[in-house]
């Protein structure tokens, strides 16, 4: 585990923070290796039903430019840590719950992977956005650049990649790279409703729909035997029951 990563719960919500403020939540070597131990944590633990990953003043300015020149140094040296930004890529899009990033101040590089792994992206009015790369010399990640494609499509994504500009959060919200933009003071209020909403949600509901979402974006067009399966699931859980006996009752579920 990294100290620059801390991992509360409150109830059924789990929040990641990205604590490293000395250097704008900079993300180095030691904190991408040890998200996937910190997403196992969250995946194996039934009362968290949601995660929130948020930083402080920024969110994340990016990969630790000052481990280039040692632990990225060379074409080895390049490529292990590479493997390490993947894997903790892929921990955080490949948990099987909802997840949201709460953006504030600089998202850029290996901060905006961080976001575009998450199912949802809440920001503040003065975050700003970036894809880097093309100013390293490096070239982004295939599953990275098909989750910015899924977002923002193909004519965006190249210029976002392209440029290396940075994007305000108007301009965020206009190509969807982010779902909603609030002021600074609401924005962590809002992610809190919305995670405290979600989590409130049928539970097999939600497997259900971020399974099928992940089928469609990977090229999926028609159902087969293990979208049936969530169908079968659901129909025969404890929160069917549930949710129905409740409208008819008209209250609320308790899930």
């Amino acid at each position: 585990m990294s100290e620059h990563l801390i991992l509360d719960t409150d109830g059924h919500v789990a929040t990641l923070t990205i604590d490293r403020p000395a250097k704008r939540n900079a993300m180095s070597y030691d904190m991408w290796s040890a998200l996937p131990g910190l997403l196992d944590l969250v995946r194996h633990d039934d009362e968290i039903r949601v995660l929130v990953v948020r930083g402080g003043e920024h969110f994340s300015a990016g990969a630790d430019i000052s481990e280039f020149s040692t632990l990225r140094k060379g074409a080895d040296g390049a490529a292990k840590y590479g493997a390490a930004v993947h894997a903790g890529e892929r921990a955080i899009a490949g948990l099987g719950k909802p997840t949201i990033a709460a953006i504030t101040g600089f998202c850029v590089g290996g901060g905006c992977e961080i976001a575009l792994a998450c199912d949802l992206r809440i920001a503040e009015s003065g975050a700003r956005f970036g894809i880097t790369p093309a100013k390293l010399g490096i070239v982004y990640n295939f599953t990275s650049t098909k989750r910015l494609v899924d977002v923002v499509g193909p004519a965006w994504a190249k210029q976002i990649l392209f440029s290396g500009e940075i994007v305000d959060a108007s301009t965020a919200l206009r190509i969807g790279l982010v779902n909603e933009v609030h002021g600074p003071e609401a924005v962590h209020a809002r992610v809190g409703d919305l995670a405290a909403t979600i989590a409130s949600r049928a539970q097999v509901s939600l497997r259900g729909a971020k399974t099928i979402v992940t089928m469609i974006t990977d090229g999926r067009h028609e159902e087969d035997d293990a979208v049936h399966a969530l169908y079968d699931e659901a129909v025969h859980s404890a929160e069917y029951t549930e949710g129905v006996a409740a409208f008819l009752e008209k209250r609320a579920p308790n899930f």
